[in-house]
């Protein structure tokens, strides 16, 4: 007779323990270990495949061919995967309810199917086949190589994989399909694990690309433990706020491209539509002569994208005045306004200051440090920001201003949009590519910057 094992399993950081505890010590997550039983024999060895029935090879003898890439029939999600998808990838897709990622990977087999590629394969483990038609009618889509199926045993789906050979395979969602090799709950750890170990087996021994969609935790993260992320070749997150149209892909994760390159779509009544120039969308509704805004230039990814800064300073009735940032690392503008106040003497202590990237899009860069500064001086001092300036450079707590990276793709930005001044580090300048139409500024520190805006 078999014998069964008990253990506890952290559901946040995927940790087992032989008994129960209130509080994880690996994770230190509070109330999240689960009971699980599975067989001695299972636990010691889960998951028994291979992902390639070739011989070993010499390094040299590898060869290479880029026409293994695809393209999704999306320009925007194509440049977050580095140029298209990848025969026997794995690709994780996380984002809050109801953004917008069923929509999203609908039209992307919707593509696929059309371009020739072959038939995609959609397995939903939470909605019907006539719940999924119904979408795809709203969005237009009609296509007869998309095979619709309502499955979360996990053998069962990968008999139906085996036997239609598609050329594309989405799984919506990850935590709803479960492996009769654990008797614990779908979307437990054991469950996620042990599924995605087996789709990762037959993605790279067949050479099928396959989508997951994965859920999040209240905290915004990709539910599950990180080892989920280690097993895939890409983490794409959607990002977005329901209160605005743009839709954000991001690339946290890329075996095969660059990691933080970020897509940008607009949500219509026809589905997502990619935006081919995000910086004219962030830009859009930027005030005239208001004080407090400023425009920066960052990078995500490989990509420029000018942004507005907007900063409010305003007196405080608190014994302890708010700091408050949206967009941006709390702690980072705190850093900035304690040198502002040391360095050049700018009073902040008793106010209030809220600062705000616009568009609902978060920029973790240090080179917006010094759009940063000149929203908050020109909000303190009620005086305009020229609105043909773009500002780029970080700032040390000396108050200098310190040399920024890739500044020739970030000039070229500034000049395709018409802005007519840039204000940049002296580490930088002179920069000989720079467009005539186009006045480089250099400054050396945060004295300076004040100068020119007042």
């Amino acid at each position: 007779m078999v014998k069964l094992k008990s253990v506890f399993v952290c559901q946040e950081c995927g940790t087992s323990f032989g008994k129960w505890l209130g509080r994880c010590p690996e994770c230190d997550a509070w109330n999240t270990l689960v009971e699980e039983r599975q067989t001695r024999e299972k636990s010691e060895s889960a998951v028994v495949g291979s992902i390639s029935n070739g011989a070993p090879q010499a390094y040299g003898d590898v060869k290479t061919d880029e026409s293994v890439r695809t393209s999704c029939g999306l320009d925007e999600l194509d440049r977050v995967l580095g140029g298209g998808i990848v025969a026997g990838s794995l690709v994780l897709l996380g984002g809050d309810p109801g953004i917008g990622k069923s929509t999203l990977l609908l039209q992307v087999a919707a593509k696929c199917s059309a371009s020739g590629s072959g038939s995609v394969f959609y397995v939903s483990g939470e909605e019907s086949p006539r719940q999924i038609k119904l979408r795809g009618e709203r969005l237009g889509i009609e296509s007869a190589r998309i095979v619709l199926f309502s499955e979360t045993h996990l053998d069962r789906i990968l008999e139906e994989l085996e036997l239609a050979s598609p050329g594309l395979v989405i799984i919506d969602s990850v935590q709803t399909v479960y492996s009769p090799r654990f008797t614990s709950a779908p979307g437990s750890i054991s469950q996620v694990r042990e599924v995605t170990a087996e789709l990762l087996y037959f993605a790279k021994s067949q050479g099928t690309p396959i989508f997951l969609i994965g859920h999040v935790n209240k905290e915004g993260n990709l539910a599950g433990p990180k080892a989920l992320e280690h097993m895939v070749d890409t983490v794409l997150h959607f990002e977005g706020d329901r209160h605005h149209a743009h839709r954000i892909v991001r690339a946290v994760k890329n075996r095969f491209g660059a990691a933080g390159e970020l897509g940008v779509f607009e949500m219509t009544g026809q589905g997502l539509v990619p935006v081919t120039n995000p910086s004219g969308l962030f830009l859009s509704e930027r005030p005239k002569n208001a004080p407090g805004s400023a425009v920066v230039c960052a990078i995500e990814g490989t990509r420029p994208l000018l942004l507005e800064v907007q900063s409010l300073v305003s007196r405080s009735t608190l014994g302890y005045p708010r700091r408050v940032a949206v967009g941006l690392d709390v702690n980072r503008v705190s850093l900035l306004l304690a040198v502002l106040e040391k360095r050049v003497k700018l009073p902040l202590s008793g106010d209030d200051v809220f600062v705000n990237i616009t568009g609902g899009l978060n920029v973790k860069e240090p080179f917006a440090d010094l759009g940063v500064v000149a929203s908050i001086i020109s909000s303190a001092r009620a005086t305009p920001v020229d609105d043909s300036v773009v500002f780029i450079g970080e700032v040390g707590l000396a108050g200098e201003v310190r040399a920024a990276q890739q500044v020739g793709p970030r000039i070229s930005e500034v000049a395709r949009l018409g802005f007519e001044r840039v204000v940049l580090p002296l580490g930088n300048c002179p920069i000989p590519d720079a467009p005539d139409s186009l006045e480089v500024v250099g400054v050396r520190s945060i004295g300076e910057v004040m100068k020119l805006l007042l």
